[in-house]
Parts: structure tokens; C-alpha cells; sequence
């Protein structure tokens, strides 16, 4: 009887694309895919390495398996992903009971790895980093109507906080026709939204075709049938062009949703970030954005207790918050990653000020995100049904004003014929609880 691998897929939705790849390449191999890693032979994590509290979720996961492996319940434990790119030897050295560690270079070998692992064979294996597939064949981890869609991998903006271009190396773009091949298997596969995702999507194309491509791979995204939502993640503010915000506000199936990580809005901290503008230059992008592109969500996520933030630049911030009135917004205590520059600044802030900083945030959004959900009452929206809550006896879904897994969702009572996962219904809200939408079919 073949062997089963159970996958714990951590971090980012990039990262969840390689483990979908991983899956399906063991697939073809002849393992059985469990969907629960404690009740397969083998135990695929699929870590994340990113910033100190993923780090330590990651080996949390790890150790739980090991206690699975002691009793001898799974016979094999295997690392990937960034983590074990990061730290290579590190992880077998400190956590002994781990069979395999895999870089991700690697994940094309995976198979070979797993073999070896289940016969004995403890392995450290490190490839170059570009030899990470950039696509294939994948089991999905999300419901097949809504999929991540990976167009590039690596990074090259260098950001003083950032480890993911030590991790993933350089920026390397798909082709445009082997994504949009791509595409069309996902949508013959009854895929109705996709969602693009890079570590930043509007550089999609530089390193290929010498411009940037991203408004090209949506207007030919946009002419595959059954596809109805095309969402964008991960844009960076300097390559936000004219051209791409037309091309949002004038294809019907790009969301006027734009992700777009700022990370702080004061010039000083943004030059020691190594990145560009301060709070004069954002605030005449957002209103570009917001002019060009009408019904735009934007969507943000923050860095507070950069190091040498003082408190001035603190409340400047809060006020960016106050009177951008961002319609999603995520903030994050900086996390001091060893390897990069911000790392050896001095004016390193103390773990419970940064957590009271990000928290201040936070509680400024999600006020905001109460007035304006309780200002759409009585509005109609579109939504992609998920699923049934039986637990608050209502159905749900999300409408394009909000991304899976970072957003919130719009809870409704369906009057009428029962909707389906993976189709669309009309939506009147009624009340807006805790940032979270309410509402009725109609």
C-alpha cells in the first residue's frame, strides 16, 4: 500500500502555491494526499521564515508532529518552505526528531526527499533558489471557485525590514501565455475569482519584457469565460501607474480592490525603510487611486515601532489612519529579523510598546471599519457564497470589497432558493457587527 503525506501549509497564500505544486507532484508519484498531516505516514510543513511570530507558529507545528512521530503515529517529518530556507542546518540541528530538510530549491525534488526520508535517510538539501518552480500542477487548498494565482516570485526592493529577498532571491516574472494557460485551466476547473499575488505584483513583466506588464496580463486575464473576479494583492505605491488603474476601472472583471502594503507614511522612516515618499506624496497617491478608480477598496498594512520611531511620528501615523480612513487595513509590530539592516539600527523599541503601538492602530481601524460597514446599510452587493455557519444558522461569503483569509465576510439570510457554494447572490445589508457585514438575499 503507498505511503500517505498529510500537508501543514503556513505563511503567505505564495507560499501555499508551492505547497499546492508539492501536493500535486507527490500525487503523481503515487502517494496518497491526506488532508490532515497527523493522520498521514508522512508529515509535509510547509514553513514560514518570514517575521519572528511565523517563525515560532512554524516550529510549534513541527513540534507537535514530533510528539506524533514518538508515539508512532506518522513515520516522518518534513520541512520546507521558507524557514527551511532561512536556517538550513539550523532546524534538523535544534529539532533532531525532523527526517528531512528541504530548501526551497528543493521542492522539485520532493519526492526523491520523501523517499529518502521514509526509508531512513535524514537529508538537508539546499538547491538554488531558482531552480523553485514558478508553476505546475496543484492539489488546491482552496475551494476550486476562488485561487491564487501566482504571476512572479523573489523580490528585489531590498526594504531595510525585510528577509524575503535573502529567503527567495531575486524577481523572476512568468511569461504572459503561461499564465494565462494557467488561468483557463483554473476557470475550466470552476474557478470564478482569481487572485494575483507576488511579493509585488505591479513589477510583474520588468525583468522579461523591460516594462511593466500587469495591465497586459489583466485585460487578457479578463477574456477567459467563466472567469467574474480578478483581484490583485501585494502593489507597491512607486508602480502604481496611470495605465493600471485604467485598466482596473475599465475591465468589468478587475476589482476596484487594491492591496497596497505602505508600511508607515512619515519621510524619515520611510527612507530608513528604503522605501520611497512621506506622508505628502502618499496622500496625493491615495487620492489619484481613489479618483481614477470609483468604488475603490484599498487595502493596507503597517509597520508600527520601526526602530528610532518617536512619538510624534507614531501619532503621525494614527493620523494617516484617521483621515485616510483606509476600507482594510492590517497592522503589524516591527519584528527584528537578523540578516537584515533595520535589524543593527539603533532606537530598537522595547516588545511591549511596539504591541501597544500596533494595537492603537488597530482599534483606530476597526472603528473606522464600523462606520463605514454601518453606512452600507440598505445597499445591495454581490456576493460569492462560501458556505453555511451552523453555529450562527446563516450562510456567507465576501463581496469584492473583501479578500479571503485578511478580510471579513458578509453574513445573510437567504430568502428563496438556497444558494450554492461558489455562486454568486445579491445582498442587501442590514447592519454591520464588529466590522463583519449582515444582510439578506434579495
Amino acid at each position: 500500500m503507498p505511503y500517505s503525506v498529510g500537508l501543514v501549509n503556513l505563511g503567505c497564500a505564495k507560499n501555499q502555491v508551492d505547497g499546492e505544486i508539492m501536493l500535486a507532484t507527490l500525487r503523481k508519484a503515487g502517494y496518497i494526499i491526506r488532508d490532515d498531516a497527523s493522520l498521514a505516514d508522512i508529515a509535509l510543513v510547509n514553513t514560514c521564515g518570514f517575521i519572528t511570530a511565523a517563525k515560532q507558529e512554524s516550529i510549534n507545528e513541527i513540534l507537535e508532529l514530533t510528539k506524533l512521530k514518538a508515539e508512532g503515529k506518522i513515520k516522518a517529518i518534513i520541512v520546507t518552505g521558507c524557514l527551511a530556507e532561512r536556517y538550513r542546518e539550523q532546524v534538523m540541528k535544534e529539532i533532531p526528531e525532523v527526517d528531512a530538510v528541504a530548501g526551497i530549491g528543493a521542492d522539485s525534488d520532493i519526492v526523491s526527499v520523501v523517499k529518502e526520508a521514509v526509508g531512513g535517510r535524514r537529508e538537508q538539501l539546499f538547491p538554488e533558489k531558482t531552480k523553485l518552480p514558478l508553476c505546475g500542477e496543484r492539489v488546491l487548498l482552496t475551494p476550486s471557485w476562488s485561487v491564487y494565482l501566482k504571476i512572479a516570485e523573489g523580490c528585489n526592493n531590498r526594504c531595510s525590514y525585510c528577509a524575503i529577498p535573502m529567503i527567495r532571491g531575486r524577481y523572476r516574472s512568468r511569461t504572459l501565455e503561461n499564465i494565462v494557460e494557467e488561468a483557463e485551466c483554473l476557470a475550466k476547473n470552476g474557478a470564478r475569482e482569481l487572485i494575483l499575488i507576488a511579493q509585488d505584483t505591479t513589477c510583474y513583466g520588468i525583468d522579461l519584457y523591460g516594462k511593466y506588464m500587469l495591465p497586459e496580463l489583466l485585460h487578457r486575464l479578463c477574456k477567459i469565460p467563466g472567469i467574474e473576479w480578478i483581484r490583485v494583492l501585494y502593489a507597491y505605491p512607486e508602480t502604481i501607474t496611470d495605465e493600471l488603474l485604467y485598466t482596473i476601472a475599465g475591465e468589468e472583471k478587475v476589482v476596484p480592490y487594491i492591496d497596497l502594503p505602505l508600511q508607515h507614511c512619515n519621510g524619515e522612516i520611510l527612507r530608513s525603510m528604503r522605501r520611497g515618499g512621506d506622508r505628502r506624496t502618499l496622500d496625493a497617491l491615495i487620492r489619484r487611486m481613489r479618483r481614477e478608480v470609483p468604488g475603490l477598496v484599498l487595502r493596507t498594512t503597517l509597520i508600527a515601532g520601526y526602530p528610532g520611531e518617536t512619538p510624534e511620528q507614531f501619532d503621525e501615523l494614527c493620523s494617516f489612519v484617521r483621515e485616510t480612513r483606509f476600507e482594510r487595513l492590517g497592522c503589524f509590530a516591527y519584528s527584528q529579523e537578523e540578516g537584515t539592516a533595520a535589524a543593527a539600527l539603533p532606537g530598537q523599541i522595547d516588545e511591549e510598546e511596539k504591541q501597544r503601538r500596533a494595537e492603537t492602530i488597530m482599534e483606530l481601524q476597526m472603528n473606522i471599519m464600523q462606520e463605514q460597514g454601518e453606512a452600507m446599510a440598505g445597499h445591495t452587493l454581490r456576493v460569492l457564497t462560501e458556505g453555511f455557519d451552523r453555529f450562527a444558522d446563516c450562510w456567507f461569503g465576501r463581496s469584492y470589497m473583501d479578500s479571503p483569509d485578511v478580510d471579513g465576510k458578509i453574513y445573510f439570510q437567504a430568502k428563496g432558493e438556497k444558494p450554492v457554494p461558489g455562486r454568486f447572490v445579491n445582498v442587501r445589508i442590514t447592519d454591520c457587527i464588529d466590522g463583519d457585514l449582515t444582510g439578506e438575499t434579495v
